[in-house]
Formats: structure tokens, C-alpha cells, sequence
């Protein structure tokens, strides 16, 4: 997952309030005091120690992207235990069906599975002094795991929801984070038997409430790889040297990426976060490979910085091999990944009802443009948004990751009264072909 600031012209909360018509906050009001929907609401609050134990349970599974099985099973399990029927998909997502209903039009709820780093040891989890947990993907993405469980225990513990037009799925999906490149979503939009049956999307990914992410932030991940001939640092000095030309590469490509990125202009990043290459400090290496993310909220933009990042290595190599003795170098750039971009209509029904459930809870968030699961189904013009699970947290993706789970249930409230809007409405159960 990533976050960025909230997009230019975002809508503010207080924009957003004004926007929603009296009716819908109505609406909400009353399905807040229905006797199913209230149980389920009183629920969250009542089983806070619940939720913390199993959120801190499945984070002590390691889940690193390509290898979720382990918590994937664990999942499965537990929406068994709760009276879901529950299948693993060909991509390796959990998939658990409210009812026996596969035809559909169902609103799906998910969060992703794997984790950018992964705890060693069970005690690499824990909960410290000011109750907060610690450690690898507690927030990004235990908090949207957790959350998938107390929704479905919540549901299955109260009377059922009246008047649905629509059934939930609850999905638990690999491969969002790094080189997995959405994979699990993919499957689920294009090749599982779920394709064409879901009419929204809602994705959980951290815990924050303060971004509603409308808008998919486009990225493409490249390996830039230099090759040559290696020898002894002493005897074979003047050999083209895949490191530096690799060094060379990044430092123009660092010095220019960013060149005419004025204000008003899309926004754009690049982050080379992978290098590698060489045995000793006394040999020429063979290979030097790096993996570089570019990220861009404008196609036009990106297509300048893959141009960039094609001419920048080309000159890399020149340099380096117009400067050796002998053999030269060869380079190789592989394309490793592809997000696609695309955006959901300000006056999309879901995001109306998002924001009417906002307004009834006193929520402030923002639009926002963001890498996440969402990414899959914005770009196939499917309704689609990801929000925060509800707490606090910070350090994705960094070995200070935090989850505090003060003030979940308010997100959890969200959650829950935002599915049951549309699950009731024709609008948004209706499949977009």
C-alpha cells in the first residue's frame, strides 16, 4: 500500500457534508437503529479484546508476499468457525461466502494478505507499555485483516440484515505488496468465478479514516541489469565495471527524474530500492542489478520517466564501456510489475454513501490517490474505494511498524454501515459489465 497526501482539489470533509442530501443521512440514521444492524454495531465496542486477540494472532503468522499460505490457511479457518463457507482460489485468495448464494451480485470486502516484512519469531509481535503493537505488517495489513474477522463474526452473531439486493463475500487476497504486483486481485477481477459477479468493491488496507482513496495511483517497477566480463581488481583493472555503470545510471537518473515536476503539474516518484551485485571487495563483478518503482498519477508523465529511465541507463553504459580496456558491458531493463491507474466518478453511489456514513459518525476524511488493491477494479471501470480500518498506526513497511487499537470500532461502524448501504441499493448491485 501507499499513501499520499490528499490529491489536488480533494474534497475536504466539510465540502463533503454539505454534498450529502438529508435523505441518505436519514437513511443512515435509521439503519443505524435497526435491531440487526445496532446488535452488530454494539458488537464492535463489546468485543474489543476479541478482535485485539486475533489481530495480534494472525500478524505472528509470517505472510511475506509469495508466501501468504500459512495465513491464508489460519483465515480460512476462522471464517469456518464462524459459519462461512469458504474456498481458496487458483491465485491462493481466501474467499468465504455469507450465504449459499455463488450466482451473485455480490459487494466484496477484502484485505490483503502479505506483508512487506515478516516477523522470526512469535515475540516479534507484541504489545508494548502504551498498548500499541509492534512489529511486521500490524498496520499495513493486520488492521484490514482484523477487520474482515470482526465484520464476519459480527454478522453471523446478529439477526440477519433485511432487504439485501446484494450478498456479501468477504475475500482475503495475495500478492498486493512489492513484486507481487496485485496478483490475487487480478485473478479475482479477471479469472475466478467471482469475475463479473461483484458490483463494488470495498478495500481495507491500514487503519487510518482521515483518506477515502478514489483515485488509483499508476505505477511500473523495473530490473535494470548490467553485465560483464568480471576479473581481479588489480590484474584486470580498466575492465568495464557493471557496478559503476550501475551507480552512474541511478545518480542520472536521480539528478533528472524529477526535472519540471512544478507545482500543478502531476504528480510523480521514483525510488530505486533494490541493489545488488558483486562477490569481494577484490573482484570486478560480473552482474550489478537494480529494482526501481515509478509512480505517476498522469500516464502521460509516466511514459516520460520509463523514456528516462531507458536513456539514462543507455548513457550509463556508453560512459562505461568508452572508458574500458577490452570486454564491455551489456544491460538488459525487464519490465517486473504494472499498476494500473483509474479513477471513480465523484458522483459514484458508493462514494455517496461513504460520505453519508461519514457525516452520521463524525468521520473527517479526504479523497486521495493511492497504490492499493483498488488499483485492479478502478481500472476496469468497476465501483471501488479503500479506506482505513479504523485505530491508529505508522511505519509500513519499516521494522517500527505500530498499531494502536484505540478508537477500531469507529472504523469498524463505518465498515459495516457502508456495506449494508450497498447491499441494499439497486444502484450498487447491479453488475457493470
Amino acid at each position: 500500500m501507499l499513501r499520499t497526501a490528499p490529491e489536488a482539489g480533494a474534497v475536504n470533509w466539510q465540502t463533503m457534508a454539505t454534498r450529502v442530501a438529508p435523505a441518505y443521512t436519514r437513511t443512515v440514521a435509521d439503519l443505524a437503529h435497526s435491531r440487526p444492524v445496532e446488535e452488530c454495531l454494539q458488537f464492535f465496542t463489546r468485543e474489543k479484546q476479541w478482535i485485539n486477540e486475533k489481530h495480534l494472532e494472525l500478524c505472528r503468522i509470517p505472510a511475506p508476499t509469495f508466501l501468504e499460505q500459512p495465513r491464508a490457511a489460519w483465515m480460512a479457518e476462522q471464517f469456518k468457525s464462524l459459519g462461512f463457507s469458504v474456498e481458496t482460489d487458483r491465485a491462493g485468495n481466501v474467499v468465504a461466502y455469507e450465504t449459499a448464494n455463488r450466482e451473485g451480485p455480490f459487494v466484496a470486502l477484502t484485505a490483503h494478505l502479505d506483508t512487506v516484512l515478516a516477523p522470526r519469531r512469535t515475540e516479534d509481535v507484541r504489545v508494548d507499555e502504551e498498548g500499541k503493537f509492534r512489529g511486521p505488517g500490524v498496520s499495513d495489513n493486520g488492521a484490514g485483516l482484523a477487520a474482515l474477522l470482526a465484520v464476519a463474526r459480527a454478522m453471523k452473531s446478529s439477526p440477519p440484515v433485511a432487504s439485501r439486493l446484494g450478498e456479501l463475500v468477504l475475500v482475503a487476497t495475495v500478492g498486493e505488496e512489492g513484486e507481487g504486483n496485485l496478483s490475487g486481485m487480478r485473478y479475482l477481477c479477471s479469472k475466478s468465478p467471482l469475475a463479473g459477479r461483484v458490483s463494488a468493491f470495498l478495500v481495507l488496507d491500514g487503519p487510518l479514516l482521515d483518506s477515502i482513496t478514489t483515485q488509483a495511483l499508476g505505477s511500473r517497477r523495473f530490473e535494470v541489469v548490467f553485465t560483464g566480463p568480471g576479473g581481479h581488481s588489480w590484474t584486470d583493472y580498466g575492465t568495464a565495471n557493471p557496478v559503476h555503470a550501475l551507480c552512474r545510471a541511478v545518480v542520472l537518473f536521480s539528478e533528472n527524474g524529477l526535472l519540471g515536476h512544478a507545482p500543478g503539474e502531476p504528480r510523480c516518484s521514483f525510488n530505486f530500492g533494490v541493489l545488488e551485485g558483486g562477490s569481494s571487495v577484490n573482484s570486478i563483478p560480473t552482474e550489478a542489478l537494480a529494482k526501481v518503482d515509478l509512480r505517476s498519477e498522469n500516464a502521460a508523465k509516466m511514459d516520460e520517466l520509463v523514456a528516462l529511465l531507458t536513456s539514462t541507463v543507455e548513457q550509463a553504459l556508453e560512459v562505461e564501456n568508452d572508458r574500458a580496456v577490452g570486454a564491455k558491458l551489456g544491460v538488459r531493463i525487464r519490465e517486473i510489475g504494472s499498476r494500473p491507474g483509474g479513477r471513480l466518478p465523484e458522483d459514484a453511489p458508493m462514494l455517496t454513501f461513504l460520505r453519508a456514513v461519514d457525516a452520521h459518525l463524525g468521520i473527517r476524511a479526504q479523497t486521495d490517490c493511492s497504490s492499493t488493491d483498488a488499483n485492479i477494479p478502478l481500472s476496469l471501470g468497476l465501483p471501488a474505494i479503500s479506506i482505513g480500518a479504523g485505530g491508529d498506526g505508522g511505519g509500513a513497511h519499516t521494522a517500527g511498524e505500530w498499531f494502536h487499537p484505540e478508537g477500531r470500532d469507529l472504523g469498524l461502524k463505518r465498515i459495516l454501515l457502508t456495506l449494508c448501504l450497498l447491499m441494499q441499493d439497486p444502484r450498487t448491485t447491479k453488475i457493470v459489465s
